[in-house]
């Protein structure tokens, strides 16, 4: 009988994941996914924060239609066995406080945005999760938040 995990439980295994897909909605209906530092070592608690610039389509996306879909995928599962995987379902919201910034950055962002914080135009991306879908070998299950 499969065991249900919490959110607890994935939280300690995405620390090991570096990097998300974040996906949003166009404006022509379509998704549109790119890849978005997880600054890996960071507690999952069901709100997630990546950093762009505000001349973006993923903020236009966000601005238009804030549902965005959250996809991570570790290198073998909890279990040892097949990879782990983990799809977020949750709603975006655009964040250009800079006192926020300072709360979520990290020195590794800083080979993306050589102004750190000051970087003109810098817009935080908070997502807030709703819904939690993990995949670990032959077990998987669901956490609502």
């Amino acid at each position: 009988m499969p065991v249900t995990k919490t959110l607890a439980d994935l939280s300690k295994a995405m620390r090991e994941i570096d990097f998300a897909m974040l996906s949003t909605h166009t404006d022509g209906g379509a998704i549109a996914a790119r890849p978005m530092s997880n600054n890996a070592q960071v507690d999952y608690d069901g709100d997630s924060y990546y950093f762009t610039t505000d001349d973006t389509r993923m903020v236009r996306d966000i601005g238009r239609d804030p549902r965005v879909g959250l996809s991570f995928l570790g290198k073998s599962g909890m279990l040892g066995m097949r990879p782990f995987f983990v799809a977020v379902e949750g709603e975006a919201e655009l964040v250009r406080d800079r006192a926020a910034f300072d709360d979520h950055w990290s020195p590794d962002l800083d080979r993306w945005f050589e102004q750190g914080t000051a970087t003109p135009g810098l817009v935080m991306i908070h997502v807030h999760a709703a819904r939690v879908h993990y995949w670990d070998g032959e077990d998987e299950g669901e956490v609502s938040l």
